[in-house]
């Protein structure tokens, strides 16, 4: 393949994965796929490497909802991606899984492209309640984000095609 045909397929890689994330937080974020008088709270980016530690490592909170437990899926995330900068879906899931939530009500997006290229960007998500913990990481992010977001109409925290979580 010839250097310009790869570097082509990598820019519409790239602008195809923001369009994506555009997407997911333009419909996660849309009123008509909301519970009426519902809104996602705003969406944050947590830096990967912080600069002042806190003195308490969060905790997962079985009783609390998804904004009590919105910084410990920061932290597990932001564990995986110490551990393994390019890490993929099962990693994420596993470490949340092994942190708590369960496994049954996560979703995460696929690795790999429908024509086999490494995604630009993943996004895997946690339902707690009537809230969704969400998480995007990715070449095309530009670091790691987060938000709480109210569940879809579809009882669902993604839109799209999701894998399978059956590990």
């Amino acid at each position: 393949m010839s250097r310009n045909t790869l570097s082509k397929r990598r820019q519409l890689g790239a602008a195809g994965a923001g369009m994506l994330a555009a997407s997911l937080l333009l419909i996660v974020s849309g009123c008509s796929a909301l519970p009426t008088g519902s809104a996602p709270t705003a969406s944050h980016s947590v830096a990967a490497t912080p600069t002042a530690k806190p003195t308490v490592a969060p905790v997962f909170d079985p009783a609390g909802g998804a904004k009590a437990n919105s910084r410990f899926f920061d932290h597990v995330a932001l564990g995986v991606l110490a551990a393994n900068p390019e890490a993929g879906g099962a990693e994420f899931i596993n470490a949340l899984s092994a942190g708590g939530f369960d496994k049954a009500l996560m979703q995460v997006t696929p690795d790999r492209t429908a024509v086999d290229l490494a995604a630009d960007s993943i996004q895997f998500s946690v339902r707690i309640g009537e809230d969704c913990l969400i998480g995007q990481t990715g070449p095309a992010t530009q670091g790691y984000h987060s938000m709480v977001a109210p569940i879809l109409a579809t009882g669902m925290c993604l839109v799209g095609t999701t894998r399978q979580i059956d590990w």
